[in-house]
């Protein structure tokens, strides 16, 4: 057997959560032939579905799992980590699991993440990084408050150019347990971002890992897209394996953390209201990592950027 598809390799994840449905507290419709996965929309979702929806938006090249955390302060809270490590970070975070593609099809809105972004392969990133696939069928992940219907399942099946009956979405609201688990699993996927963003040749990163603290299932999706966020602007921090030269590392690293953003230094939701919830407003630097340490490992030399704030997450998780 030749070497299979991100598509081919998410959808074996997301057969299992569909076979394990009502033990994950997830459920299953058929949507113009296409399988639509709701992980937490209408239905509760769990913590190890989350687990599975971050793996399947990985292609499943990536370990994803949740262990003990704390926030401190005053006192410390016990908040979970969300932690991931993967061996071929640019296929596994950028091919597939970043939010590239804003699905809008009349009043219906969904940020598009998975495998089935690199069967689209419209985004110009794709042109830096190549991995464009012609897959037999496309899995992709839908952050939304909205199930899809017929007209969206046409739309994404047309453009990923595969039969409607070999289509898999996975729809989860932010506000949900599994939108909370999968949305916190980005924190490699956030570093890889900026470095591209920076310039820097993502090819040089070998390995990744990171953890970032799971917050509480906030009220709405305004919400809880401020404390997700806050998870990884404040709280993600994250390992990079990399080769080559130790000044460009230095360099390069010292733009890296969030906390080099002129927006840096309060809840994410009210950075948010103060552009009145135009993402594009907000200065793109400051989505990435609180904290990223590079290991060389061709020079054996260590450089540490950024620092958790302890503060803005308890005041996201907590105090709103």
């Amino acid at each position: 057997m030749g070497v299979l598809s991100l598509n081919d390799r998410a959808k074996v994840v997301a057969d299992d959560l569909t076979a394990r449905a009502g033990e994950l507290g997830v459920s299953c419709h058929f949507v113009s032939g296409a399988t639509v996965i709701d992980a937490g929309i209408d239905a509760r979702g769990s913590l190890s579905a989350g687990v599975m929806v971050a793996r399947t938006c990985l292609a499943d090249l990536g370990h994803v799992s949740i262990g003990a955390g704390h926030i401190d302060g005053a006192e410390q809270i016990a908040v979970p980590q969300v932690v991931v490590r993967i061996d071929q970070p640019v296929a596994a975070c950028m091919a597939s699991q970043y939010a590239g593609w804003q699905i809008s099809i009349d009043k219906y809105f969904a940020m598009g993440s998975g495998p089935m972004r690199a069967a689209y392969g419209k985004e110009d990133l794709y042109n830096d990084i190549g991995l464009r696939e012609e897959p037999n069928c496309a899995v992709g992940v839908l952050e939304t408050s909205e199930l899809p219907g017929a007209d969206v399942i046409g739309y994404l099946s047309d453009r990923c150019r595969v039969d409607p009956h070999t289509l898999t979405l996975i729809a989860a609201r932010t506000a949900s347990i599994t939108g909370g688990v999968q949305v916190t699993a980005r924190s490699v996927e956030t570093a890889l971002h900026k470095l591209h963003e920076l310039k820097f040749d993502l090819t040089r990163i070998v390995a990744g890992f990171g953890h970032a603290p799971l917050p509480p299932v906030a009220g709405d999706d305004i919400r809880a897209i401020g404390r997700t966020n806050d998870a990884v602007l404040y709280g993600a921090q994250v390992v990079l394996h990399v080769t080559g030269d130790d000044e460009s590392l230095q360099n390069v690293g010292a733009c890296l953390p969030s906390s080099t953003s002129k927006d840096y230094g309060r809840p994410f939701a009210a950075i948010f209201s103060g552009y009145d919830h135009d993402f594009y407003k907000i200065d793109p630097m400051l989505f990435s990592p609180a904290a990223v340490c590079f290991h060389n490992v061709e020079t054996g030399r260590t450089f540490a950027f950024g620092r958790v704030n302890h503060e803005v997450l308890r005041a996201s998780f907590f105090d709103g």
